[in-house]
């Protein structure tokens, strides 16, 4: 895996549309804060930003640009719920805590609203969402998802499609029936990321790219943070690094290395379709099949089809061509009267997942609080992540101790095998997909 260290973000269709080109300085000297953020993703800029605007002294650094990793290009889309279905967190912890931790992934899908809304944030945010099935089975786990976040959770106003409601709206003959949800929806994860990062220095937090962590370490009762031309002493410590795991490798945070690994996934951006982007997804959806190696799609704003999908848990980076021929056949099997249809960008990117893919929030210390875990949901968990950590950080940990209840485990095989425990797994899954 690529180190962020001092890179420019990743050729994407996100990248070449961005619309937010300021840049960060480096940090040169040193600098005395209340809190210091390690990660210049959206966990991160989501913890910074309600710190400063709480007038909270804070700065965050990040190694590369600010969204240079999955946050500035991911599929972009936003549903409440975590990875790991319900009945794996109510296992974990209890239905209380289950029932809340519900709740508050539905109020990380109005967090981003409100916050687009309250910071006039251009990402092409759009509401509707659809999780489509294959076969019969996927139709009646969809049946019984829907109940159950009614009758548990009380989240209402999702809807099952048939075949025919589907179709109405998908140009696509691949699926049986769909789960609509009406509030969830998609965006431009990079330029929502830029737009917050503005915010987060309107509010007075100071922003630092291209400034990689050297070292860490316990210092004065709080810590201090080693950049190639400075440091940072800091009372507080909050580590957002997602799967750059090379962070992780100083011995503050040897305690959760093992408990998260990355996984690669990929997407594809057709040419712009015009008019035959209607007839491919009618009411603008964001779209998402229920296998575990699934499809994920979506129109930009100038009517692209963005596709995704894949895993990949070698570590290593295929080329652009290799994403694009993988990419595009899958896409084809979805919509094959886009065989004509050229693609303009092909990119990937790792995602951190958890064992029981639930998200892991915490503290390793009363002052160094840290997040990962988002296993594919990132784009609304690392939102709600952000606050209630900085609600802890001002003196409120009542949101963030329901998370610190789920227990996580290590992955098997420790440092060389767990990457292949993790194929055999994924070759059982695989087997599953294809049955019936």
């Amino acid at each position: 895996m690529q180190k962020p260290d001092f890179q420019e973000h990743i050729d994407s269709y996100y990248s070449a549309s961005r619309n937010d080109h300021r840049t960060y300085p480096a940090l040169n000297g040193h600098l005395d804060v209340d809190t210091c953020i390690i990660g210049g993703g959206l966990a991160g800029i989501g913890t910074a930003l309600p710190l400063a605007e709480a007038g909270h002294n804070v700065a965050l650094i990040e190694a590369a640009r600010i969204g240079f990793g999955a946050s500035g290009r991911n599929g972009g889309q936003v549903l409440p719920g975590w990875a790991a279905d319900s009945s794996t967190i109510a296992a974990a912890s209890n239905t209380g805590t289950a029932q809340s931790l519900w709740q508050l992934s539905v109020d990380a899908v109005d967090l981003i609203d409100t916050r687009i809304r309250q910071h006039q944030i251009d990402c092409d945010w759009q509401r509707g969402y659809a999780t489509v099935a294959i076969k019969p089975r996927h139709l009646q786990e969809l049946h019984q998802a829907r109940q159950e976040a009614e009758n548990i959770y009380g989240y209402h106003g999702q809807q099952e499609w048939s075949r025919e409601q589907l179709q109405a709206q998908l140009g696509s003959t691949r699926y049986i029936g769909a789960l609509y949800d009406p509030n969830a929806g998609h965006l431009h994860p990079l330029n929502y990321t830029l737009g917050l990062a503005r915010a987060a220095t309107a509010a007075g937090a100071q922003l630092f790219e291209h400034t990689p962590m050297l070292s860490v370490a316990p210092h004065q009762g709080g810590y201090l943070i080693r950049t190639p031309q400075g440091n940072i002493q800091a009372q507080r410590l909050v580590l957002a690094v997602n799967v750059f795991q090379h962070a992780l490798q100083q011995p503050l945070f040897q305690p959760i290395t093992g408990k998260i690994l990355p996984v690669g996934t990929y997407i594809i951006a057709t040419e712009p379709l015009g008019e035959r982007a209607d007839g491919i997804i009618r009411n603008n959806m964001a779209v998402c099949d229920t296998r575990f190696v699934l499809d994920y799609y979506r129109l930009s704003a100038d009517k692209r089809l963005l596709f995704g999908g894949k895993v990949n848990y070698s570590g290593r980076e295929p080329s652009r061509q290799a994403i694009e021929h993988s990419m595009r056949r899958d896409m084809l099997k979805v919509f094959p009267q886009l065989a004509d249809i050229r693609i303009d960008y092909a990119w990937g990117g790792h995602v951190d997942i958890s064992m029981s893919r639930a998200p892991h929030f915490g503290r390793l210390a009363p002052n160094l609080y840290f997040m990962q875990g988002f296993s594919g949901h990132g784009v609304a968990a690392t939102g709600i992540g952000g606050q209630i950590t900085a609600e802890a950080i001002l003196g409120d940990d009542s949101r963030l101790r329901l998370f610190e209840q789920l227990r996580h485990r290590n992955f098997p095989g420790g440092t060389y095998l767990r990457l292949p425990s993790q194929w055999l797994g994924v070759g059982y899954y695989r087997l599953k997909d294809l049955l019936p």
